[in-house]
Order: C-alpha cells, then sequence, then structure tokens
C-alpha cells in the first residue's frame, strides 16, 4: 500500500477497518479531558469494558455461595483454569491438553526449568539472547548457580553483529552449533522486549533439538502480539503473561505450554502441588503425587480467581478476532507507523528505528533510538497525551495495538513529532 501522511488518509484506512469497533470495548486514560492516545499495550494493556462486569460477577458469587462456589454457577472455581484453557491454546497454537494458566510469568519460568534444565558435568549450558529482560537474565543466573554452575561459564548469549541492533537468525543457529555437546537448554524470549525483534522460534527450536538441547521460550512480548504454533513447531515449553497484549490488568495471570510429549510423561521431574493432582483423586488428601495429564500436571496451587476473570474477559475478545485477523490489521498498522516517523524524522529529532523493517521479524512494536533531545521529546509527547515508553538510556516503545489503536492515532503521533521540533 502507498501511505500517505494526511489526516484524510489515516480517516479513510479507519473507515476500511474490519476491526475499528472493537476499540470501543476499551477503556481509555483521560488527558486535559480527551482520550489519551495509548501506545503501551506492551507494557500494560488498557482495560475491556467487561473486565469490571466478569470481576463483579465472582464477586457476588462468592457473597452469594462462599465455599460452595467451587462447584456451582456456571464457572465454578474447582475447574476455573479450564475456561482459559481452549483460547490459550488457540492463542499460541497449541492443543487444549498443552496449555494451563496459572502463577504469574517468572514464577512458571522457575517451574518449567525445573523440568527442562536438567544439566550435567558435561551439558550445562544456556543458550539466550543478550539484553533479555531482566526476570530471564535472572531466572537464568539463578537456575545455572543452584546447580552448582557459575553464569559466567554456564550461560551464553547472543548478541548483534557490531554496529547492528538486532539478531540475524544464522547468527543465533551458528552460536548454538558452536555450542552444541555442552548445551542443556536454548532459552530465548519470543520477542525482544527492548528493540521489538520477532525470533525464528521454528528455527531455532529445530536447532536446538539437533545438539541435543531442550528448547524454551517467555512469551511475554509475544503472545496475544504475533502468530505462534508452539505444537507443530515442537517447542518443549514456554511462558507468557497477559497483563501486555492481552489486556488482563496488572499482575495479570501467566499462561504455560507444555508439549503433549512431555505433558503425558508423569516420569519428568517438577516441583508437585495438588492442583497439579489427579483431580479424579485430589481431594482424597494421601500422599503419592500422581500428576495430571498434560499442562495442568504442573499447577501447584488453585486459581487466583478474581484476576483469572479479568483474563477471561479480554480472552473473548481476542478469541473472537482470532492471531490471523489481528496480525494483518497490526502489520500494516505498524508499518503506517513506521511511515509517519520516517516522514517527521529530521535533524534535531534524529531518530533511528531499531526495530527489523521485515514484518515477519516484528510484531505490534517500533523502538525508535533517540538523539540528544530524546527526553525532552518523550517528555513533549507525554505532555500531549500520547502514552508511550521510555527505556534507558534513549529508547522510546510504542506498541500500536490492532484491538484498541486507529490510524488516526498514528497520524496525531507523527504530528505531535513535528510539533516538538516547532518549538525547538
Amino acid at each position: 500500500m502507498q501511505f500517505e501522511n494526511s489526516k484524510s488518509f489515516a480517516e479513510a484506512l479507519d473507515q476500511e477497518d474490519p476491526l475499528a469497533s472493537y476499540r470501543n470495548e476499551f477503556h481509555f486514560p483521560q488527558h486535559a479531558g480527551n482520550p489519551v492516545t495509548y501506545f503501551c499495550g506492551n507494557s500494560l494493556g488498557l482495560q475491556p469494558k467487561k473486565t469490571r462486569e466478569y470481576i463483579l460477577k465472582e464477586l457476588d458469587h462468592w457473597e452469594k455461595e462462599g465455599v460452595e462456589g467451587h462447584f456451582r454457577g456456571d464457572h465454578p472455581w474447582m475447574y476455573y483454569h479450564k475456561f482459559l484453557s481452549a483460547q490459550n491454546a488457540r492463542l499460541v497454537g497449541a492443543k487444549e491438553s498443552e496449555v494451563v494458566v496459572m502463577n504469574t510469568l517468572t514464577t512458571n519460568l522457575h517451574l518449567l526449568m525445573v523440568s527442562f534444565y536438567r544439566p550435567s558435568k558435561s551439558r550445562y549450558k544456556i543458550i539466550m539472547e543478550g539484553g533479555a529482560f531482566p526476570s530471564d537474565q535472572y531466572g537464568m543466573e539463578s537456575q545455572v548457580k543452584f546447580h552448582g554452575f557459575e553464569p559466567e561459564d554456564a550461560i551464553i548469549e547472543a548478541h548483534p553483529r557490531e554496529g547492528e541492533h538486532y539478531l540475524r537468525t544464522e547468527d543465533i543457529i551458528a552460536l548454538i552449533k558452536k555450542h552444541g555437546d555442552e548445551v542443556a537448554l536454548v532459552m530465548f524470549g519470543g520477542v525482544n522486549y527492548y528493540t521489538g525483534q520477532f525470533f525464528d522460534l521454528e528455527s531455532i527450536t529445530k536447532v536446538g533439538h539437533e545438539v541435543g538441547a531442550q528448547v524454551g521460550f517467555d512469551l511475554a512480548h509475544a503472545a496475544g502480539n504475533v502468530v505462534l504454533e508452539l505444537h507443530e513447531w515442537n517447542v518443549d515449553f514456554a511462558v507468557w503473561c497477559s497483563y501486555k497484549y492481552l489486556n488482563a490488568g496488572p499482575g495479570g495471570p501467566s499462561g504455560a505450554f507444555v508439549h503433549e510429549r512431555h505433558g503425558n510423561n508423569p516420569e519428568l521431574p517438577r516441583f508437585a502441588g495438588w492442583w497439579g493432582h489427579n483431580e479424579e483423586e485430589r481431594f482424597k488428601m494421601e500422599k503419592g503425587f500422581i500428576p495430571m495429564q498434560g499442562a495442568e500436571g504442573w499447577q501447584l496451587s488453585n486459581a487466583q480467581i478474581f484476576s483469572f476473570a479479568a483474563y477471561r474477559a479480554s480472552l473473548e475478545l481476542h478469541d473472537k478476532v482470532g492471531m490471523k485477523a489481528l496480525r494483518k490489521k497490526a502489520d500494516q498498522l505498524t508499518a503506517y507507523l513506521e511511515f509517519v516517523v520516517e516522514a517527521a524524522n529530521r535533524p534535531g529529532l534524529d531518530l533511528n528505528i531499531i526495530t527489523p523493517k521485515d514484518k515477519k521479524n516484528r510484531g505490534s512494536q517500533l523502538s525508535i533510538l533517540t538523539g540528544a533531545n530524546g527526553k525532552a521529546l518523550f517528555d513533549h509527547l507525554a505532555s500531549r497525551g500520547f502514552i508511550c515508553d521510555w527505556r534507558e538510556p534513549n529508547v522510546i516503545r510504542l506498541a500500536p495495538v490492532p484491538l484498541y489503536n486507529s490510524y488516526q492515532d498514528v497520524w496525531k503521533f507523527g504530528e505531535a513529532l513535528n510539533s516538538f521540533m516547532d518549538l525547538a
């Protein structure tokens, strides 16, 4: 499509957008009496209007039923996690038995590493991307220390080539092959939080398995953002959060994926809890852990019902639209944002987009490396009602989310960039 940097062009795209009405399903914070222009869905998504209703329904259920709420009503708490499984399976390209909602993100990462990071004296290393989100960095560091290794030796980081901002797939593959005999685990983010790069998860999984390693992914910035096919790609395990592109609210619950070849192996080591025990015998309260089949066998405790209810409200929207339709709009919306930023760029702004240009290698995020006036630009945008994200030392992250962002949002952002230069 040939883009135009004009209000009328943006309005025309919004009128043709089959997903435009979903914007009305969300609450927008206010600035000076008007809705903000919200480009921070890669950090915390907006609140769906159904969220309050779903949480209040569970509060009413608790009020009226007390403990019997576990077994009564439309969504009895005993089985609440099951009401989220089908939608999550479609979200990440999995079988329903391969996914479960439980706990929070980093908790699940550690729980699954108990099962999938099983180092030996000769095969103990972890390969991950350099500059991963701190939770992943800290998780890997603490796991290798727990097993008696030193992070400086046991963790191998993949870094971009000198002068480049994101990784090349061929370099990731070469690094895995180089250390193949020593690698116990390949553990990447699905989408790098800083650059917005979407990694080639299928190729990474294939080469990781070829060298004899397990392969897992932190999909915090990928789930609800990019099309995933975890089962078909043969991924061993994955975890994701629900409060970014999935709009489940601050501290929202995490999803976990365990491929069926592992999920149906009761001998696989894991930390056990009673909610992962055989459902038919759970209330016998007897010794001897018998895991449920599939990912449910990794559960520890009963569901956090109110946060699960918030997640259900958002999942229904995502599931109704589907990831392919979301990505179709997101690709065009992100490309239009790229066009608008490049059109506004000039000396004094000194903007450099460090997210890959190829739509196959990115999701709904552009990371912009700013010049000397970067923080002043960010503050200028905030003063005009643009909610973006500042990352030290000089990057502004923008997330044009297809469920609630419009093409007019993008055009307005370009106008705000121009207004900053007019003030300079």
